[in-house]
């Protein structure tokens, strides 16, 4: 794998540190600002919608920049997101500094998975996009309860002033190992924005805001179900999250490495036994070792999809995927916050901690029956589909090969 590659991991490390540590130190942020912490909330649903809105937005932007100049723009904004957070005066300002942080979020994983998927071989894309997105899913094992550690016990600004030096070294990584890929010639915005005239790219980030939602539906209300039906003590909870970490690495890479060899089929797996399994934890929560097995099958299915998602995208926005490729970033935050509200609701109405669940089980249901109408649909668009299999498996064939 090429050390561009790791640079773009680097970066994608101190984004997903970035965006889920604050979870962990919502009360001292809180205490800090003397706000509740349903308001300190509020830098995680900031954060989120900057996603959403920053992801097309800054690409938009970029259409025009080099990729590698652009991703070396957005780990500057990145950088001053979270010194601003750290160094904030008031709660206002840390609103600001969240946004101004998320902003760079899309954009990045969506050039980047662009940048990534041409540094290597056609059948590697996928593996290819998978190594950047291992470091978000790392940062889940080590950046997260690392920076939730050193929040509680030095400071949550310490923990904000060090993901900053995190964007410094991703930064100078990109600088020094992302080669300058030249721009498409004749790719404009109207050609970034045809590929969502694409039936497959809509509904691959369908399958993103679904598949996801169902992901977060649990793992948004982990603390007070662990804690209240499985009888977990409250310290024991970042250690769950690691564990929901570790399935994220190891879904993430399972799914790169399959989704260049079967994406559709992948899809079929990963959703379907996502769907179950999260029906399932509405039983398995109430005993220690079985909720701690859910937790990190959670992790594993639902990351598993990723590399396949984000590759499908790509492939079908044919030409000029950079956009539809950060807004499917988007996707994956929509799809937070829609199941974290879905969640909410479910417990509000009294139905227990446990309901999200089965939120959870019902959304990656509808993204795997999304799967199987994309493939339809793709069956009938190409009815000489064995002429087209038979062209492509000579260049498949030594893949098997190499891996």
């Amino acid at each position: 794998m090429p050390l561009a590659l790791l640079a773009l991991a680097i970066g994608a490390f101190g984004i997903g540190t970035t965006e889920f540590v604050i979870m962990g130190l919502l009360p001292e942020v809180a205490g800090d600002f003397g706000v509740s912490i349903p308001t300190a909330g509020l830098l995680v649903t900031g954060y989120a919608l900057g996603v959403v809105i920053g992801a097309p937005l800054m690409t938009v932007l970029g259409t025009r920049i080099p990729r590698k100049r652009m991703l070396m723009l957005l780990m500057g904004l990145f950088i001053a997101g979270n010194l601003l957070s750290a160094l904030a005066p008031a709660f206002a300002i840390m609103v600001i500094g969240r946004v101004i942080a998320s902003l760079a979020h899309g954009a990045f994983f969506g050039i980047g998975s662009v940048v990534a998927a041409e540094l290597v071989a056609p059948q590697k894309k996928a593996g290819a996009i998978a190594m950047m997105f291992t470091g978000l899913t790392v940062a889940n094992v080590i950046g997260v309860p690392l920076g939730t550690l050193i929040g509680q016990h030095v400071g949550w600004r310490v923990t904000f002033a060090v993901v900053a030096g995190l964007g410094v070294i991703g930064l100078a990584g990109i600088a020094k190992l992302v080669p300058e890929l030249p721009r498409p010639e004749g790719v404009h915005l109207r050609h970034e924005l045809a590929a969502f005239k694409n039936a497959h790219v809509l509904l691959a980030m369908a399958m993103t805001v679904l598949g996801f939602g169902g992901v977060f539906a649990a793992v948004t209300y982990i603390a007070p179900m662990m804690t209240h039906v499985a009888g977990f003590a409250d310290g024991s909870v970042t250690w769950l999250l690691v564990l929901f970490g570790l399935g994220m690495v190891g879904g993430n890479l399972v799914g790169g490495r399959f989704a260049d060899r079967a994406l559709m089929p992948m899809l079929y797996i990963s959703l379907g036994a996502l769907a179950v399994v999260l029906a399932l934890f509405t039983l398995t929560a109430h005993n220690k070792i079985a909720a701690a097995v859910t937790i990190a099958l959670i992790g594993a299915l639902g990351f598993a999809t990723v590399p396949p998602l984000q590759k499908r995208v790509l492939d079908h926005a044919h030409g000029a995927p950079t956009l539809a490729s950060a807004v499917n970033i988007g996707a994956f935050n929509l799809g937070n916050a829609l199941s974290a509200w879905l969640g909410g609701l479910v417990i509000s109405a009294g139905l227990g901690y446990t309901a999200p669940n089965w939120v959870g089980a019902a959304l990656a249901a509808a993204a795997l029956v999304l799967a199987v109408l994309s493939a339809a649909l793709e069956r009938r668009e190409t009815p000489h589909g064995a002429t087209a299999a038979a062209s492509v498996a000579p260049a498949d064939r030594p893949t098997a090969v190499h891996h």
